[in-house]
């Protein structure tokens, strides 16, 4: 074929860019149909080559940076490293993201020409780049293009000629300077900064360490580039990229987050907590449930030890299922549908860049918002979700935070029905010290714990209406999860209840620990009850505060105790997964004295 021959007397220009930012049209434009699609040796990833005049075009597979991450990222580097000129096609829309790989191909040494494709959508959104003043920063040919609309293309035809190196990171060509570049090529020292092990094994040369330095540096020269050559127009822009901006912006998107942490009080604390948990507890498994599985098995003694485990107090077929179906699936059902608006809707990641700020006081970037709202429908899951962020150190940060301050959704749904009928003031109270502990706790962690946080990286979709099957669909798939985790431990958690009662030991527990429950929380002595379930599940601690007769300082000492209380079983057991022998123990102690610590001092003052 003719795009097969002669390739050694060729240059070859490589296509390189983040995925679905229109590479592949690019391709078409340039090879027509003169196209060779094979396997990269030793991987399974495909690789597109065809012929364009004096060049070998070769697509590379979509990546956000060059590295040895994966399959992807190592063909890539490979092609690019020993490609003539880079094409790089950027997404206009989404240009603070993908000039972080334009930057890095330019500080690899490699000839580049810059394509800045879907502008058209870009008009759209409302906006604007100045694509003068990114080539003048750069260093490099940039042209504006529509390649599904053929716009630009002809431009980009006549200037990859014009493929020169750019203007590298400040830095980083001394960096470079320190390898002899007689052995390996510019790009490879670059590689080898940022501690790409496989070239390293290949080369037999070190890496250096660099990677973070290197990094930071680049994201800081990118987002002083983009802040330059891109403006804002609402003119002609849809409602949701409005929105959308009005989020990013702290003078306006701060009170917008606030009225969406409103709404969302609302319909969980008064409407799901309240009206739906009314009818489905009170009228539904109490007024009918209740007398007709009590009646059903009327046969069997009530404080006999089956009659207990059964029916009695704590019953596998009462308060079991009666807080399982009757208060918390409504609750958690609510939780997750809001979650799943916000989600789709493309307000989540939004929260996560208005965060960032205030989470790095904390150690934390903005990423961390996301397992962090998570964290209040299942700390499990949440702790789970801590892999997405930058550095070990983060992890740590955040999974004690999850752990300490942050109830789940289920026992959030019973906090917020407990704190509503005592008033406002007890709300406010309430909040503002979870939110006093958190930043108290995260700002001693980050000054104790080495290093530092990394930049947030995160992409923006538009702001869009959700799809209420998608909705429905992940609310339903998320309350079934719950339903098939919950439902044993609350079940071994009323028959360990049960045993402990009837054979005189819960008795025993009360008295052993009255000293921290009456004398230090001022706490009825069957408070430890609560303690000893929410060791096992935390809402159903929560929950048999419910149970209790206590004065309004009472209530509040209570829930601020069980919300920074130890994780539930299923999250220590996660944790330890996550985390390693030690932090998981400290994590885990640290949240208990934390929780009777401030739990006892709040009580000594208000109660």
């Amino acid at each position: 074929m003719e795009n097969t021959t002669n390739k050694k007397n060729l240059k070859h220009l490589v296509l390189v860019g983040n995925p679905n930012v229109g590479k592949s049209l690019f391709f078409n434009a340039l090879t027509g149909m003169y196209v060779d699609v094979s396997n990269f040796p030793g991987t399974t990833v495909d690789i597109s080559t065809g012929r364009y005049g004096d060049y070998v075009v070769e697509d590379t597979p979509g990546i956000y940076g060059v590295s040895s991450f994966n399959d992807e990222e190592r063909v890539a580097r490979d092609v690019i490293i020993n490609g003539d000129l880079v094409l790089n096609v950027i997404d206009a829309v989404h240009m603070q993201r993908d000039i972080f790989l334009t930057q890095q191909l330019i500080d690899m040494g490699k000839k580049v020409i810059v394509a800045v494709n879907l502008i058209d959508e870009a008009k759209k959104n409302g906006i604007k780049v100045d694509t003068a003043e990114l080539s003048r920063q750069l260093g490099v040919e940039v042209v504006a293009t529509s390649a599904l609309k053929g716009i630009g293309v002809d431009e980009i035809k006549q200037k990859i000629a014009n493929a020169r190196v750019g203007i590298k990171t400040e830095g980083v060509q001394e960096l470079i300077n320190t390898y002899d570049l007689n052995e390996i090529s510019e790009a490879e020292a670059l590689m080898l900064l940022e501690d790409d092990e496989v070239l390293s094994q290949r080369k037999g040369l070190p890496t250096a360490g660099k990677r973070e330095e290197i990094y930071k540096s680049r994201r800081q020269r990118v987002d002083k580039i983009t802040e330059s050559v891109l403006s804002d127009s609402y003119s002609g822009t849809s409602l949701g990229t409005t929105i959308g901006r009005l989020l990013l912006k702290p003078i306006t998107g701060i009170p917008m987050l606030l009225l969406i942490m409103a709404g969302m009080f609302w319909f969980i604390g008064v409407f799901i907590a309240q009206t739906v948990v009314d009818f489905t507890e009170g009228t539904v498994m109490e007024g009918f449930y209740k007398p007709f599985i009590e009646s059903l098995l009327s046969f069997i003694p009530k404080n006999s030890f089956i009659g207990s485990l059964l029916i009695g107090d704590y019953g596998l077929l009462t308060m079991t299922v009666i807080y399982i179906l009757g208060l918390l699936l409504p609750l958690t059902i609510g939780f997750y549908m809001l979650m799943s608006i916000l989600e789709d809707s493309g307000f989540l990641p939004r929260i996560a860049v208005l965060s960032d700020k205030a989470l790095s006081k904390v150690g934390l970037n903005g990423r961390a918002i996301i397992p962090l709202i998570l964290g209040f429908g299942c700390i499990t899951m949440a702790t789970m979700t801590t892999r997405l962020l930058g550095s070990r150190r983060e992890r740590v940060i955040a999974t004690f935070l999850l752990g300490l301050t942050i109830p789940c959704s289920a026992q959030f749904g019973v906090i917020i029905g407990l704190l509503t009928p005592l008033g406002m003031k007890y709300i406010l109270a309430y909040t503002a010290l979870l939110i006093f502990i958190f930043g108290i706790s995260g700002v001693l962690m980050n000054k104790i714990l080495p290093g530092e946080s990394t930049q947030l990286f995160i992409d923006l979709p538009q702001i869009r209406m959700p799809q209420f099957k998608n909705v429905m669909k992940k609310t339903y798939v998320k309350a079934k999860a719950f339903l098939i985790e919950a439902t044993p431990i609350f079940a071994f958690g009323a028959v360990l209840i049960t045993v402990l009662q009837y054979t005189g030991l819960l008795g025993k527990i009360e008295n052993a620990i009255s000293p921290l429950t009456v004398q230090w929380l001022k706490l009825p002595e069957q408070a430890s009850v609560v303690f000893i379930m929410g060791i096992i599940r935390r809402d159903f601690g929560a929950a048999g505060l419910s149970r209790m007769v206590l004065t309004n300082p009472q209530m509040l000492v209570a829930l601020i105790t069980i919300t920074l209380f130890v994780p539930c079983v299923a999250s220590i057991i996660m944790i330890f997964k996550e985390r390693s022998k030690l932090e998981a123990t400290a994590i885990w102690l640290g949240s208990f004295v934390i929780a009777f610590l401030i739990g006892g001092i709040l009580a000594q003052v208000i109660v």
